[in-house]
Protein backbone atom coordinates (compact mmCIF):
# COMPACT_ATOMS: atom_id res chain seq x y z
CA UNK A 1 0.00 0.00 0.00
CA UNK A 2 1.43 3.42 -0.97
CA UNK A 3 0.42 6.70 0.64
CA UNK A 4 0.63 8.56 -2.69
CA UNK A 5 -2.00 6.22 -4.17
CA UNK A 6 -4.35 6.87 -1.22
CA UNK A 7 -3.92 10.63 -1.57
CA UNK A 8 -4.78 10.37 -5.25
CA UNK A 9 -7.77 8.13 -4.48
CA UNK A 10 -9.29 10.62 -2.04
CA UNK A 11 -8.34 13.57 -4.25
CA UNK A 12 -10.47 12.04 -6.98
CA UNK A 13 -13.46 11.62 -4.65
CA UNK A 14 -13.30 7.89 -3.94
CA UNK A 15 -13.86 6.12 -0.63
CA UNK A 16 -10.95 4.92 1.46
CA UNK A 17 -11.35 1.41 2.87
CA UNK A 18 -11.14 0.55 6.56
CA UNK A 19 -7.72 -1.03 5.99
CA UNK A 20 -6.44 2.01 4.09
CA UNK A 21 -7.53 4.41 6.84
CA UNK A 22 -5.91 2.21 9.48
CA UNK A 23 -2.70 2.09 7.40
CA UNK A 24 -2.63 5.90 7.21
CA UNK A 25 -3.25 6.49 10.93
CA UNK A 26 -0.80 3.81 12.10
CA UNK A 27 1.86 5.00 9.68
CA UNK A 28 1.53 8.64 10.66
CA UNK A 29 1.47 7.90 14.40
CA UNK A 30 4.64 5.82 14.08
CA UNK A 31 6.43 8.42 11.88
CA UNK A 32 6.44 6.14 8.84
CA UNK A 33 4.34 8.58 6.79
CA UNK A 34 5.66 12.17 6.58
CA UNK A 35 3.77 15.35 7.43
CA UNK A 36 3.68 16.56 3.84
CA UNK A 37 1.77 13.50 2.65
CA UNK A 38 -0.76 13.66 5.51
CA UNK A 39 -1.15 17.40 4.78
CA UNK A 40 -2.03 16.54 1.19
CA UNK A 41 -4.54 13.93 2.38
CA UNK A 42 -6.13 16.37 4.85
CA UNK A 43 -6.63 18.88 2.04
CA UNK A 44 -8.14 16.17 -0.17
CA UNK A 45 -10.55 15.28 2.65
CA UNK A 46 -11.32 18.98 3.13
CA UNK A 47 -12.55 19.22 -0.48
CA UNK A 48 -13.90 15.70 -1.09
CA UNK A 49 -15.37 14.94 2.39
CA UNK A 50 -15.82 11.44 3.85
CA UNK A 51 -18.92 9.29 4.20
CA UNK A 52 -20.24 8.06 7.58
CA UNK A 53 -18.33 4.78 7.39
CA UNK A 54 -15.03 6.52 6.59
CA UNK A 55 -15.57 8.99 9.42
CA UNK A 56 -16.25 6.17 11.90
CA UNK A 57 -13.20 4.24 10.68
CA UNK A 58 -10.99 7.33 11.04
CA UNK A 59 -12.32 7.90 14.56
CA UNK A 60 -11.66 4.33 15.69
CA UNK A 61 -8.21 4.25 14.09
CA UNK A 62 -7.30 7.33 16.16
CA UNK A 63 -8.80 5.73 19.29
CA UNK A 64 -6.65 2.64 18.70
CA UNK A 65 -3.50 4.73 18.17
CA UNK A 66 -2.99 5.09 21.93
CA UNK A 67 -4.29 4.11 25.33
CA UNK A 68 -7.98 3.75 26.09
CA UNK A 69 -9.58 4.11 29.50
CA UNK A 70 -11.48 1.08 30.79
CA UNK A 71 -14.44 2.08 32.95
CA UNK A 72 -15.93 -1.42 33.08
CA UNK A 73 -15.36 -1.63 36.85
CA UNK A 74 -17.75 1.30 37.31
CA UNK A 75 -21.34 0.14 37.61
CA UNK A 76 -24.09 1.37 35.30
CA UNK A 77 -24.18 3.16 31.96
CA UNK A 78 -21.49 5.87 31.94
CA UNK A 79 -22.71 8.90 30.00
CA UNK A 80 -20.19 11.59 29.05
CA UNK A 81 -20.97 15.16 27.99
CA UNK A 82 -18.85 17.23 25.63
CA UNK A 83 -19.21 20.90 24.73
CA UNK A 84 -17.56 22.39 21.66
CA UNK A 85 -16.71 25.40 23.83
CA UNK A 86 -17.99 28.85 24.58
CA UNK A 87 -18.01 31.73 27.06
CA UNK A 88 -19.52 31.32 30.52
CA UNK A 89 -20.21 27.64 29.81
CA UNK A 90 -20.85 26.40 33.35
CA UNK A 91 -22.97 23.39 32.38
CA UNK A 92 -20.63 20.63 33.62
CA UNK A 93 -20.59 22.08 37.14
CA UNK A 94 -24.38 21.82 37.22
CA UNK A 95 -24.88 18.68 35.13
CA UNK A 96 -22.41 16.39 36.89
CA UNK A 97 -24.11 16.47 40.33
CA UNK A 98 -27.60 16.86 38.85
CA UNK A 99 -27.35 13.79 36.62
CA UNK A 100 -25.62 11.82 39.39
CA UNK A 101 -28.53 12.69 41.69
CA UNK A 102 -30.80 11.10 39.06
CA UNK A 103 -28.88 7.82 39.41
CA UNK A 104 -26.60 8.04 36.34
CA UNK A 105 -22.87 7.54 37.07
CA UNK A 106 -20.75 10.53 36.05
CA UNK A 107 -17.12 9.47 35.57
CA UNK A 108 -15.86 12.72 34.11
CA UNK A 109 -12.41 13.49 32.76
CA UNK A 110 -12.02 17.19 32.07
CA UNK A 111 -9.33 19.58 30.96
CA UNK A 112 -8.02 23.02 31.65
CA UNK A 113 -8.94 25.99 29.52
CA UNK A 114 -6.73 27.80 27.05
CA UNK A 115 -8.49 31.00 26.11
CA UNK A 116 -11.23 33.15 27.64
CA UNK A 117 -11.63 31.42 31.02
CA UNK A 118 -10.42 28.31 32.76
CA UNK A 119 -11.68 24.84 32.03
CA UNK A 120 -13.82 22.72 34.34
CA UNK A 121 -10.79 21.71 36.43
CA UNK A 122 -9.77 25.34 36.97
CA UNK A 123 -13.29 26.23 38.04
CA UNK A 124 -13.46 23.34 40.51
CA UNK A 125 -10.10 24.35 41.98
CA UNK A 126 -11.68 27.67 42.98
CA UNK A 127 -13.36 25.61 45.72
CA UNK A 128 -11.07 25.62 48.80
CA UNK A 129 -9.32 22.26 49.21
CA UNK A 130 -10.73 20.61 46.08
CA UNK A 131 -8.24 18.37 44.29
CA UNK A 132 -8.50 16.63 40.96
CA UNK A 133 -5.65 14.18 41.51
CA UNK A 134 -7.21 10.77 42.18
CA UNK A 135 -5.70 7.38 41.45
CA UNK A 136 -7.54 5.20 38.96
CA UNK A 137 -8.81 3.05 41.85
CA UNK A 138 -9.96 6.08 43.87
CA UNK A 139 -11.74 7.47 40.82
CA UNK A 140 -13.69 4.23 40.23
CA UNK A 141 -14.45 3.89 43.94
CA UNK A 142 -15.85 7.44 44.20
CA UNK A 143 -18.14 6.88 41.21
CA UNK A 144 -19.36 3.51 42.46
CA UNK A 145 -20.07 4.93 45.91
CA UNK A 146 -21.40 8.39 45.06
CA UNK A 147 -22.01 8.20 41.28
CA UNK A 148 -19.72 11.17 40.63
CA UNK A 149 -16.04 12.07 40.31
CA UNK A 150 -14.12 14.50 38.09
CA UNK A 151 -10.41 14.19 37.37
CA UNK A 152 -7.88 15.50 34.88
CA UNK A 153 -7.27 13.81 31.57
CA UNK A 154 -4.40 11.37 31.75
CA UNK A 155 -2.62 8.76 29.69
CA UNK A 156 -1.55 8.73 26.10
CA UNK A 157 -5.02 9.13 24.59
CA UNK A 158 -5.38 9.48 20.80
CA UNK A 159 -1.80 10.44 19.89
CA UNK A 160 -2.78 10.28 16.21
CA UNK A 161 -5.35 13.00 16.80
CA UNK A 162 -2.81 15.22 18.59
CA UNK A 163 -0.42 14.94 15.63
CA UNK A 164 -3.13 15.44 13.03
CA UNK A 165 -4.68 18.41 14.83
CA UNK A 166 -1.32 20.20 15.03
CA UNK A 167 -0.86 19.60 11.32
CA UNK A 168 -4.35 20.82 10.41
CA UNK A 169 -3.74 23.97 12.42
CA UNK A 170 -0.92 25.03 10.07
CA UNK A 171 -2.36 23.74 6.78
CA UNK A 172 -5.74 25.53 6.70
CA UNK A 173 -7.65 22.25 7.16
CA UNK A 174 -9.09 22.81 10.65
CA UNK A 175 -12.55 23.63 9.27
CA UNK A 176 -13.31 20.18 7.91
CA UNK A 177 -16.42 18.47 9.30
CA UNK A 178 -15.09 14.87 9.06
CA UNK A 179 -11.76 15.86 10.63
CA UNK A 180 -13.37 17.90 13.44
CA UNK A 181 -15.96 15.21 14.17
CA UNK A 182 -13.47 12.35 14.27
CA UNK A 183 -11.09 14.40 16.44
CA UNK A 184 -13.73 15.14 19.09
CA UNK A 185 -15.31 11.69 19.04
CA UNK A 186 -11.99 9.84 19.22
CA UNK A 187 -11.21 11.50 22.55
CA UNK A 188 -14.67 10.82 23.97
CA UNK A 189 -14.60 7.16 22.93
CA UNK A 190 -11.04 6.64 24.22
CA UNK A 191 -12.19 8.06 27.57
CA UNK A 192 -14.42 5.02 28.10
CA UNK A 193 -17.96 6.42 27.90
CA UNK A 194 -20.84 4.07 27.11
CA UNK A 195 -22.99 6.93 25.79
CA UNK A 196 -22.22 10.50 24.75
CA UNK A 197 -24.19 13.74 24.84
CA UNK A 198 -22.84 16.64 22.77
CA UNK A 199 -23.43 20.36 23.18
CA UNK A 200 -22.60 21.85 19.78
CA UNK A 201 -22.36 25.63 20.02
CA UNK A 202 -23.08 28.12 17.24
CA UNK A 203 -22.59 31.88 17.10
CA UNK A 204 -19.88 34.47 17.71
CA UNK A 205 -18.43 32.74 20.78
CA UNK A 206 -18.41 29.27 19.21
CA UNK A 207 -15.96 27.38 17.03
CA UNK A 208 -18.77 26.88 14.49
CA UNK A 209 -19.93 30.45 13.84
CA UNK A 210 -22.48 29.40 11.22
CA UNK A 211 -25.57 27.51 12.43
CA UNK A 212 -25.72 25.29 9.35
CA UNK A 213 -22.12 24.18 9.96
CA UNK A 214 -22.98 23.45 13.60
CA UNK A 215 -25.88 21.27 12.46
CA UNK A 216 -23.61 19.35 10.08
CA UNK A 217 -21.02 18.82 12.80
CA UNK A 218 -23.64 17.63 15.29
CA UNK A 219 -25.09 15.17 12.77
CA UNK A 220 -21.60 13.91 11.89
CA UNK A 221 -20.63 13.26 15.51
CA UNK A 222 -23.93 11.60 16.38
CA UNK A 223 -23.58 9.34 13.34
CA UNK A 224 -20.02 8.37 14.33
CA UNK A 225 -20.98 7.61 17.92
CA UNK A 226 -23.92 5.44 17.01
CA UNK A 227 -21.99 3.67 14.25
CA UNK A 228 -19.25 2.57 16.67
CA UNK A 229 -21.64 1.40 19.38
CA UNK A 230 -21.96 4.46 21.62
CA UNK A 231 -25.47 5.82 21.99
CA UNK A 232 -25.01 9.47 21.06
CA UNK A 233 -27.27 12.52 21.02
CA UNK A 234 -26.63 16.24 20.57
CA UNK A 235 -28.05 19.65 21.38
CA UNK A 236 -27.31 22.61 19.09
CA UNK A 237 -27.18 25.71 21.30
CA UNK A 238 -26.62 29.43 20.87
CA UNK A 239 -23.31 31.05 21.79
CA UNK A 240 -23.81 34.42 20.15
CA UNK A 241 -23.81 35.83 23.69
CA UNK A 242 -22.30 34.28 26.84
CA UNK A 243 -24.27 31.54 28.58
CA UNK A 244 -25.61 32.64 31.96
CA UNK A 245 -24.37 35.78 33.66
CA UNK A 246 -20.99 34.77 35.12
CA UNK A 247 -17.68 34.69 33.21
CA UNK A 248 -14.74 33.70 35.38
CA UNK A 249 -13.84 30.71 37.50
CA UNK A 250 -15.02 31.52 41.02
CA UNK A 251 -18.00 33.47 39.66
CA UNK A 252 -19.07 30.51 37.52
CA UNK A 253 -18.90 28.15 40.51
CA UNK A 254 -21.13 30.58 42.39
CA UNK A 255 -23.58 30.62 39.48
CA UNK A 256 -23.59 26.82 39.27
CA UNK A 257 -24.44 26.63 42.97
CA UNK A 258 -27.35 29.03 42.43
CA UNK A 259 -28.60 26.79 39.60
CA UNK A 260 -28.30 23.70 41.81
CA UNK A 261 -30.40 25.51 44.41
CA UNK A 262 -33.15 25.70 41.83
CA UNK A 263 -32.40 29.25 40.70
CA UNK A 264 -29.69 30.79 38.56
CA UNK A 265 -30.04 32.33 35.09
CA UNK A 266 -32.91 31.00 32.97
CA UNK A 267 -30.70 30.17 29.98
CA UNK A 268 -28.24 28.13 32.07
CA UNK A 269 -31.10 26.15 33.60
CA UNK A 270 -32.72 25.61 30.20
CA UNK A 271 -29.55 24.26 28.61
CA UNK A 272 -28.71 22.05 31.59
CA UNK A 273 -32.17 20.51 31.39
CA UNK A 274 -31.85 20.01 27.62
CA UNK A 275 -28.49 18.23 28.00
CA UNK A 276 -29.31 16.52 31.27
CA UNK A 277 -32.48 14.91 30.02
CA UNK A 278 -30.49 13.27 27.21
CA UNK A 279 -27.91 12.01 29.73
CA UNK A 280 -30.57 10.57 32.03
CA UNK A 281 -32.45 8.97 29.12
CA UNK A 282 -29.29 7.42 27.64
CA UNK A 283 -28.31 6.32 31.16
CA UNK A 284 -31.49 4.27 31.37
CA UNK A 285 -33.07 6.19 34.25
CA UNK A 286 -36.10 7.43 32.31
CA UNK A 287 -38.26 5.99 29.53
CA UNK A 288 -38.52 9.28 27.64
CA UNK A 289 -36.81 12.65 27.40
CA UNK A 290 -39.89 14.27 28.90
CA UNK A 291 -39.83 11.96 31.92
CA UNK A 292 -36.11 12.63 32.35
CA UNK A 293 -36.63 16.40 32.33
CA UNK A 294 -39.37 16.22 34.98
CA UNK A 295 -37.06 14.16 37.20
CA UNK A 296 -34.25 16.72 36.82
CA UNK A 297 -36.54 19.65 37.64
CA UNK A 298 -37.65 17.86 40.78
CA UNK A 299 -34.04 17.22 41.85
CA UNK A 300 -33.16 20.89 41.37
CA UNK A 301 -36.17 22.12 43.27
CA UNK A 302 -36.10 19.64 46.19
CA UNK A 303 -32.45 20.21 47.10
CA UNK A 304 -31.16 16.73 46.18
CA UNK A 305 -28.98 18.04 43.32
CA UNK A 306 -27.32 20.49 45.73
CA UNK A 307 -26.77 17.71 48.29
CA UNK A 308 -25.07 15.61 45.62
CA UNK A 309 -22.82 18.58 44.81
CA UNK A 310 -21.81 18.82 48.48
CA UNK A 311 -21.06 15.10 48.57
CA UNK A 312 -18.98 15.40 45.40
CA UNK A 313 -16.95 18.31 46.79
CA UNK A 314 -16.40 16.54 50.12
CA UNK A 315 -15.24 13.34 48.40
CA UNK A 316 -12.52 15.25 46.54
CA UNK A 317 -11.19 17.15 49.53
CA UNK A 318 -13.11 20.39 49.02
CA UNK A 319 -15.09 22.42 51.52
CA UNK A 320 -18.80 21.65 50.98
CA UNK A 321 -19.71 24.75 52.99
CA UNK A 322 -19.28 26.79 49.78
CA UNK A 323 -22.67 25.43 48.68
CA UNK A 324 -24.29 27.33 51.55
CA UNK A 325 -21.91 30.30 51.69
CA UNK A 326 -20.43 31.30 48.33
CA UNK A 327 -18.39 34.07 49.99
CA UNK A 328 -15.93 31.28 50.86
CA UNK A 329 -14.95 31.23 47.19
CA UNK A 330 -12.08 33.48 46.01
CA UNK A 331 -13.23 37.12 45.86
CA UNK A 332 -11.70 39.88 43.75
CA UNK A 333 -10.88 43.06 45.73
CA UNK A 334 -12.48 45.50 43.27
CA UNK A 335 -15.94 45.66 41.71
CA UNK A 336 -16.37 48.23 38.98
CA UNK A 337 -19.60 48.91 37.08
CA UNK A 338 -19.84 49.45 33.31
CA UNK A 339 -22.61 52.05 32.84
CA UNK A 340 -24.82 52.13 29.76
CA UNK A 341 -24.19 55.16 27.57
CA UNK A 342 -27.78 55.41 26.28
CA UNK A 343 -31.35 54.17 26.73
CA UNK A 344 -32.65 51.25 24.67
CA UNK A 345 -32.44 47.49 24.48
CA UNK A 346 -29.31 45.34 24.46
CA UNK A 347 -29.13 44.10 20.87
CA UNK A 348 -25.68 42.47 20.84
CA UNK A 349 -23.25 40.98 23.37
CA UNK A 350 -20.50 39.41 21.28
CA UNK A 351 -19.51 36.35 23.24
CA UNK A 352 -15.91 35.92 22.12
CA UNK A 353 -15.09 39.61 22.59
CA UNK A 354 -16.55 39.57 26.12
CA UNK A 355 -14.56 36.41 26.80
CA UNK A 356 -11.40 38.21 25.69
CA UNK A 357 -12.16 41.01 28.14
CA UNK A 358 -12.40 38.42 30.93
CA UNK A 359 -9.07 36.92 29.86
CA UNK A 360 -7.42 40.36 30.02
CA UNK A 361 -8.55 40.53 33.65
CA UNK A 362 -6.73 37.24 34.30
CA UNK A 363 -9.67 34.81 34.17
CA UNK A 364 -8.17 32.78 31.31
CA UNK A 365 -4.91 31.69 29.71
CA UNK A 366 -3.29 33.42 26.76
CA UNK A 367 -0.66 30.64 26.74
CA UNK A 368 -0.35 27.24 28.41
CA UNK A 369 2.00 28.77 30.98
CA UNK A 370 -0.33 31.62 31.98
CA UNK A 371 -1.45 31.67 35.62
CA UNK A 372 -5.19 32.10 36.14
CA UNK A 373 -6.61 34.45 38.77
CA UNK A 374 -9.57 32.39 40.00
CA UNK A 375 -11.27 35.40 41.64
CA UNK A 376 -11.63 37.78 38.68
CA UNK A 377 -14.23 37.91 35.95
CA UNK A 378 -17.40 39.56 34.73
CA UNK A 379 -21.01 39.47 35.89
CA UNK A 380 -23.47 40.46 33.20
CA UNK A 381 -26.33 42.56 34.51
CA UNK A 382 -28.11 42.60 31.15
CA UNK A 383 -28.53 40.11 28.31
CA UNK A 384 -29.66 40.54 24.69
CA UNK A 385 -33.29 41.68 24.61
CA UNK A 386 -33.19 43.39 28.02
CA UNK A 387 -34.21 47.03 28.41
CA UNK A 388 -31.56 49.39 29.77
CA UNK A 389 -31.45 53.02 30.94
CA UNK A 390 -28.51 55.35 30.47
CA UNK A 391 -26.19 55.02 33.48
CA UNK A 392 -27.54 51.62 34.45
CA UNK A 393 -24.87 48.93 34.92
CA UNK A 394 -24.40 46.57 31.98
CA UNK A 395 -21.59 44.55 33.56
CA UNK A 396 -19.93 44.32 36.97
CA UNK A 397 -16.18 43.88 36.57
CA UNK A 398 -14.53 41.81 39.33
CA UNK A 399 -10.86 42.81 39.19
CA UNK A 400 -7.60 42.75 41.14
CA UNK A 401 -6.84 46.36 40.17
CA UNK A 402 -8.82 49.57 39.80
CA UNK A 403 -7.25 50.19 36.39
CA UNK A 404 -9.65 48.39 34.05
CA UNK A 405 -9.89 50.99 31.27
CA UNK A 406 -8.77 48.46 28.64
CA UNK A 407 -11.37 45.94 29.78
CA UNK A 408 -14.12 48.57 29.75
CA UNK A 409 -13.16 49.62 26.23
CA UNK A 410 -13.38 46.01 25.05
CA UNK A 411 -16.76 45.55 26.71
CA UNK A 412 -18.23 48.70 25.16
CA UNK A 413 -17.07 47.47 21.74
CA UNK A 414 -18.74 44.10 22.37
CA UNK A 415 -22.11 45.42 23.60
CA UNK A 416 -24.59 47.24 21.40
CA UNK A 417 -27.78 49.06 22.41
CA UNK A 418 -30.59 49.62 19.91
CA UNK A 419 -34.17 50.94 19.94
CA UNK A 420 -35.49 47.36 19.76
CA UNK A 421 -34.06 43.86 20.28
CA UNK A 422 -35.14 40.30 20.98
CA UNK A 423 -33.39 37.55 22.91
CA UNK A 424 -31.91 34.81 20.66
CA UNK A 425 -33.29 31.29 20.69
CA UNK A 426 -31.04 29.21 22.98
CA UNK A 427 -31.68 25.62 21.89
CA UNK A 428 -31.54 25.55 18.08
CA UNK A 429 -32.03 21.83 17.54
CA UNK A 430 -31.79 18.29 18.91
CA UNK A 431 -29.97 15.56 16.99
CA UNK A 432 -30.54 11.86 17.69
CA UNK A 433 -29.65 8.67 15.88
CA UNK A 434 -32.87 9.13 13.95
CA UNK A 435 -31.89 12.58 12.65
CA UNK A 436 -32.60 16.16 13.72
CA UNK A 437 -35.73 17.10 15.65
Amino acid sequence: MRMVDLIEKKRDGHELTTEEIRFIVEGYTNDKIPDYQVSALAMAIFFQDMNDRERADLTMAMVESGETIDLSDINGIKVDKHSTGGVGDTTTLVLAPLVAAAGVPVAKMSGRGLGHTGGTLDKLEAIPGFHIELTREEFASRVNESLIAVIGQSGNLTPADKKLYALRDVTATVDSIPLIASSIMSKKIASGADAIVLDVKTGAGAFMKDEEDARKLAAAMVAIGNKVGRNTMAVISDMSQPLGLAIGNSLEVQEAIEALRGGGPDDLRELCLALGRQMVYLGGKADSLEEAEELLKELLDNGKALEKFKEFIRNQGGDPAVADDTSLLPQAPYRIELPAREDGFVSRMTADAIGTAAMVLGAGRATKDSVIDLSVGLMLNKKVGDAVKKGESLVTIHANTEDVADVMEKLYAAIEIAPQAEAPLLVRGIVTGNGEQ
